[in-house]
């Protein structure tokens, strides 16, 4: 039987030591979230001054694609629980410090060597648990992505089999544009891997993220839990804007907590699992899966009576969450639109006068024109209303280059 953990005092020989690995935005409050239970948390990330190292206990640079560079590091800060929270990670190497009883890695190793690679996850989907997928081609070479996409149909969608956030997707109409997919899928990989994954293009009238919770219940037996559905708008891969809960057909969401529900068994382990679903009418498809909080979750700093980073953060330590819903709302993406280090950010006064509404900015040392620097927040009586506040709150946050 499972049972929680005893939580000690941050840095004495008590101290419940947590090492993240990936320390960007969603990292940065999963880091706040474990520091209001006591817990001491490590930060690991592969530039300096990440969001989550800013708020850690002690902060580490290192390239985690390393596995012998991130063998070290574990061994050096010795924690209790090792929680990926980007996909560039040695995953095999966490795989074989789990399996010689070194680490417990969140959700599991399984788990991140299978999402990392979207490879992975899409046969284990749909080849081995016979959920319902896009049609889709592997390819490792120009040439069989160009089969690839013949075989799928027109439009098709390209992307890497190891990145994030949207980065080298695109979406191609003919066999013209398989050259430019393939070169840009490779300049946004995260792990070079030359590998891409091409998928028929499904009529679905909106996707959504599933947010999904496996938590130890009373009895110490796992349980499975489901927030809300997020309704999200991505723009080349992205996310810009998501709202909770997002309108479905009642049928569609029983298909929904069954795919989610089996996916993240099959995953095991504990934490909160960001599923991703494509749906029309009561048909819903799945998409992707992430074992760790997601970005378009970030509208539950707002929504929920416990956020998403909250919900992870309770769930790996074997505390009981709740999953309710505390008012309708949405976030919108506030974009850095410069290419400069350590800029500014003017506005944020007029976007806080917008009714409802909140900001989180990130930190993040370096903006780039798409980077994502921060989010903001909004309530309302319904989900519409929440919408439109929040890009208006995000549309006034103004990054600026520093004087």
């Amino acid at each position: 039987m499972n049972t929680p953990r005893t939580l000690g005092t941050p840095l004495s020989p008590t101290a419940t030591k947590v090492m993240l690995l990936g320390s960007g935005e969603l990292g940065k409050e999963v880091i706040i979230a474990l520091q209001r239970l006591g817990v001491e948390v490590i930060a690991v990330d592969r530039y300096p001054n990440a969001p989550g190292h800013q708020v850690a206990h002690r902060a580490h640079v290192i390239n985690m694609t390393d596995g012998d560079a991130l063998a070290a590091l574990i061994e050096q800060e010795k924690p209790d629980l090792v929680v990926p929270e980007i996909e560039a990670i040695a995953t095999d190497k966490l795989a074989e410090l789990e399996q010689a009883g070194k680490i417990t890695c969140i959700p599991t190793a399984r788990a991140a060597q299978l999402t990392m690679n979207r490879e992975g996850i899409r046969r284990l989907a749909a080849e081995t648990l016979g959920i319902a997928t896009s049609p889709y081609r592997f390819a490792s070479s120009l040439e069989e992505l160009a089969a690839g996409a013949e075989a799928v149909g027109f439009p098709c969608v390209i992307k890497p089999v190891m990145s994030s956030s949207g980065k080298g997707q695109s979406k191609i109409d003919s066999a013209a544009e398989v050259k430019a997919a393939w070169d840009y899928a490779a300049a946004g990989s995260r792990v070079d891997s030359g590998r891409v994954i091409v998928e028929g293009f499904i009529d679905f009238d909106y996707e959504i993220t599933l947010l999904t919770v496996r938590s130890l219940g009373e009895d110490g037996q796992v349980i499975t839990q489901y927030c809300e559905p997020i309704g999200h708008v991505q723009v080349q891969g992205d996310y810009v804007e998501s709202w909770q809960p997002c309108r479905m057909d009642p049928v569609a969401l029983v298909r929904a907590r069954d795919i989610a529900g089996k996916v993240t068994a099959d995953l095991g382990g504990l934490g909160l699992f960001g599923v991703e679903l494509f749906v029309k009418d009561d048909m819903v498809w799945f998409s992707e899966v992430s074992p760790r909080p997601h970005d378009t979750g970030m509208v539950t700093m707002a929504t929920q009576v416990q956020s998403e980073f909250e919900l992870h953060a309770k769930a790996i330590l074997g505390l009981p969450v709740n999953v309710a819903l505390k008012a309708p709302g949405a976030s919108a993406v506030i974009y850095g639109q410069h290419e400069a280090a350590g800029i500014a950010f003017e506005g944020v006064a007029d976007a806080l006068r917008v009714p409802n509404t909140d900001i989180r900015l990130f930190g993040k040392p370096e903006s780039f024109a798409r980077r994502r620097m921060g989010v903001a927040l909004a309530t309302a009586d319904d989900v519409e209303t929440a919408r439109v506040n929040a890009k208006l709150a995000a549309s006034k946050v103004k990054p600026v280059l520093a004087k």
